[in-house]
């Protein structure tokens, strides 16, 4: 195991992916050179050269267009757009054209395209800087959508990413860039799909993505201790496909649920999931299901405005012991 942070992870598992198959190509604004705004791709263009690590220019169609035909003709490219913000501007290709690209072909093209991109709030850049934006991705058919909370996630879900036939968009939360976590050494593969349960407690479920999960396990901790309300966690990991089994086991054991997504609360992410519970396991739930989010509103550029907006440890604490005491 090393230890490594989630920027680094990221690089480790695009190397990875580019030492074990030569078709893997990565692109995508100031990644070479520069080795990314994030600092998340260091080292890949003096290991793996010009021709297969590409600077682009600042152009989000460019370089999807170019990625989608790369993947047509055998490629398997990983393309970063620099925020998340940004996908608006070349959604067209992601949503009209990669998602339905295999459906239309009826199987005969594949598109095996990473789109890895810097995701939420926690920086403090803004309205147009700071979005979560999984849920836009979650409504599409045709797109796989992953959120890792951890660097040994971000390595081995990248892995899986890379080794689908399916576009992928791979929101990495900006604000965990710096976070430290133990990777394991060598090839690391983790399936998409899988949820995991990182803490387990018998009084209520919390379901939370991305960085909401290290908040929801501090809230866990917290009610525990100052409460005596033992809570179980789940890190969701990937949001399409949706690991709905380990959901529903969980909800039925603990009687409720309570999800903490950072995006905004109008359809959202835990919308879907109360939905999926309330129809497969209505009769085992002890209480009304509790949604912790973001406020459907533009996210402020001021630090406390936004501390106030995105779901903190404070609010998750207070929400579940008045809902649960």
């Amino acid at each position: 195991m090393a230890e490594l942070t989630y920027r680094d992870a990221v690089a480790a598992g695009i190397a990875q992916e580019m030492r074990r198959d030569p078709n893997v190509v990565f692109l995508g604004e100031d990644v070479a050179h520069a080795g990314g705004v994030f600092k998340a791709t260091v080292g890949l263009l003096e290991e793996f050269g010009p021709l297969r690590v590409r600077d682009c220019p600042i152009s989000e169609q460019a370089i999807l267009g170019a990625a989608m035909g790369a993947a047509m003709t055998g490629l398997k490219p990983i393309a970063e757009i620099m925020f998340s913000d940004f996908l608006a501007v070349c959604w067209d290709i992601i949503a009209n054209e990669m998602a339905k690209m295999r459906y239309m072909t009826n199987g005969q093209v594949t598109m095996p395209v990473v789109i890895r991109t810097a995701n939420g709030a926690g920086s403090r850049f803004g309205a147009q800087h700071s979005q979560s934006l999984e849920n836009w991705a979650m409504t599409v058919p045709g797109l796989k959508v992953v959120a890792p909370a951890y660097p040994a996630d971000v390595k081995g879900l990248l892995a899986a990413s890379v080794r689908d036939g399916n576009p992928v968009v791979f929101f990495e939360q900006k604000s965990l860039y710096s976070m430290k976590g133990e990777v394991p050494d060598g090839e690391h593969y983790e399936p998409l799909g899988k949820a995991k349960v990182l803490r387990s407690g018998g009084d209520c479920t919390i379901v939370a993505l991305a960085a909401m999960v290290h908040k929801a396990m501090d809230a866990a901790e917290v009610l525990k201790r100052e409460h005596g309300i033992d809570a179980t966690v789940i890190d969701l990991r990937s949001l399409v496909p949706l690991d709905t089994q380990t959901i529903l086991t969980e909800v039925a054991r603990t009687g409720h649920l309570i999800t903490v997504e950072e995006n905004p609360r109008l359809c959202g992410w835990g919308a879907e999931i109360s939905s999926i519970v309330t129809e497969e396991c209505f009769w085992d739930l002890d209480g009304p299901i509790i949604r912790i989010t973001t406020p459907h509103i533009p996210l402020p550029a001021a630090d406390a405005l936004e501390d106030a907006t995105i779901p903190s440890v404070a609010r998750i604490v207070e929400t579940v012991r008045t809902r649960l005491d």
